[in-house]
């Protein structure tokens, strides 16, 4: 490939035609990696969600539409029956890392979008542990935190790789949360955590590494799967998590840095929920009120407004973990 000079080292995100593939190339910071030309309808008809595990201890795999409304199918079975886990996903493979199982595990595992089946082995976690809090973008799978401990250790995977974590840097405070992070294709931005239900929101630059740096606010403490999720600009989130059922909708733009503000309401009030997004809907599932719920209803992302019934999980369950193949780490 023929290439022309550089004056020094790349810089993260740039981009180059490779003449030998004819494809274009990014660079994470790292190396250079081939930009899909997809997109989650070529891949799955249209955007896909997952909602993964969940209490107590279920190996279940459910997906659903997410341009469409309706009941959740059966997907397939991770590589064991677990709850509390972080998870990640590009346009093709999600990615389920950790969990209790019982008993805190390293496992991570993953399954390909754009069919329906069991969960394959990935890799491992640097150590066993649950409510690690899950991000992505079109390169790399991040998990943040986690129980036991609470820790503030943030490593990441390669999602189209296999292997075991690698060290990312740290969050501002140890803690562990079990919900996922709002991102764009250049941000992570994780929200809330226990112990003490903290209403920090620290954020990092997806393609490097490092340590968190402060964001803002949540309106109120939120831990244990507190649904938060995003398009490429806004992320929105439940205000609070485990053991405080709240029908509370809050917001952040991801690009800049603020507090919270409220987007509206969840049709029921709930805790321990998960949630995924679309470029346009977040859907929120399960949750706990005060018995497990297999509710699933949504909002639609650009505006603000009260949620509206989706359809309904395969199980009432809590504590569970959602992706989709068109998030807004994915652009």
């Amino acid at each position: 490939m023929k290439e022309y000079q550089v004056i020094g080292n790349a810089a993260s995100g740039s981009i180059r035609f490779n003449t030998d593939s004819s494809k274009l190339e990014i660079y994470n910071g790292e190396a250079w990696f081939e930009i899909e030309a997809t997109s989650p309808f070529l891949e799955t008809g249209g955007t896909r969600g997952i909602r993964a595990g969940g209490y107590s201890q279920t190996d279940r795999i459910e997906f659903f539409n997410m341009d469409s409304t309706g009941d959740a199918s059966d997907f397939g079975n991770l590589t064991d029956g677990r709850w509390g886990i972080g998870s990640g996903s590009d346009r093709t493979r999600g990615v389920f890392a950790g969990g209790d199982s019982p008993g805190d595990v390293d496992t991570i595992d993953f399954i390909t979008f754009s069919s329906t089946g069991n969960a394959t082995d990935f890799g491992n976690l640097s150590a066993n542990r649950r409510y690690t809090t899950g991000g992505s973008d079109y390169t790399r799978s991040l998990f943040a935190g986690g129980a036991a401990g609470p820790v503030n250790i943030i490593e990441y995977v390669t999602t189209q790789s296999t292997g075991n974590a690698i060290d990312y840097g740290d969050l501002t405070s140890a803690r562990q949360s079990g919900a996922q992070s709002a991102c764009s294709p250049t941000r992570a931005v994780f929200g809330g955590g226990d112990p003490s239900t903290v209403n920090i929101i620290d954020y990092v630059t997806t393609s490097t590494l490092g340590n968190a740096a402060d964001f803002g606010d949540k309106t109120a403490g939120g831990a244990y799967a507190s649904g938060i999720t995003s398009n490429a600009i806004r992320g929105v989130a439940t205000a609070t998590g485990y053991g405080t059922n709240s029908d509370v909708i809050e917001f952040i733009t991801i690009a800049t840095l603020g507090n919270a503000k409220d987007f509206g309401d969840l049709t029921v009030s709930r805790s321990a929920l998960s949630s995924t997004a679309s470029s346009t809907r977040a859907v929120f599932q399960n949750g706990l009120n005060p018995g497990t719920q297999n509710v699933m209803d949504y909002v639609f992302i650009p505006t603000t407004g009260n949620a509206i019934d989706f359809g309904d999980s395969l199980d009432t369950i809590v504590a569970a973990t959602s992706i989709s193949n068109g998030h807004g780490g994915l652009g």
